[in-house]
């Protein structure tokens, strides 16, 4: 695999498929890239297992957190790697030892070590380097669209308003560039005839 690009199928097919992740490296503190990581797919419906060694027997986000993986009581689909380069071999040794084995093995922005790919690759596991799973999400949903970003409009109007909260928007829809939908139709139409 060619782990320089991805094509979306790719990066869908693993964020439609798993279920349970295993983050490791995430850190208590809530203005760290991995808190917001976590929670943010903890919203969207995963099942989040907080690895972290400092941490041990403690709760992130409602979440009891492991000092390994071996140590996770169940099965996980996915380890997301929130660690440095240097430090993402042992943590895929470890992974391989698991049974049933993750079928991913997922590093963050930043994180690649091909080493720990070839290996895991070898094992018959898909493998992610140098992305981050919230991003992935987000774009391939349109969410980040939905909320301002990448909609590929520029404009001095005021954004309108979207209710209560931001939408969440799942990834087994039709559009993934954003833009029109015929439920954004109809909600425009909507406000045009309440106006």
């Amino acid at each position: 695999m060619n782990h320089d690009t991805y094509p979306d199928s790719y990066i869908r097919g693993i964020l439609d498929t798993v279920k349970t992740i295993a983050m490791v490296g995430i850190s208590p503190k809530d203005n760290r890239p991995s808190y917001f990581v976590f929670k943010y797919l903890q919203e969207r419906g995963y099942r989040m297992i907080p690895v972290n060694p400092g941490q041990a027997g403690k709760e992130i986000l409602g979440q009891k957190v492991y000092a390994r993986l071996t140590d996770i009581p169940e099965p996980v689909d996915m380890v997301d790697i929130f660690r440095a380069s240097a430090y993402v071999l042992p943590v895929v040794q470890e992974a391989l030892t698991l049974t049933p084995k993750p079928q991913v093995i997922w590093m963050q922005l930043t994180v690649r070590n091909d080493e720990a790919a070839r290996l895991a690759e070898a094992a018959g596991l898909k493998v992610v380097m140098n992305r981050c799973p919230k991003i992935e999400y987000g774009r391939l949903s349109t969410e980040i669209g939905w909320i301002g970003v990448n909609s590929r409009t520029l404009s001095s109007k005021r954004a309108q308003s979207l209710g209560k909260g931001v939408q969440r928007m799942g990834l087994g829809h039709d559009t993934v560039r954003g833009g029109a939908t015929p439920a954004s139709d109809r909600a425009q139409k909507g406000e045009e005839n309440s106006g």
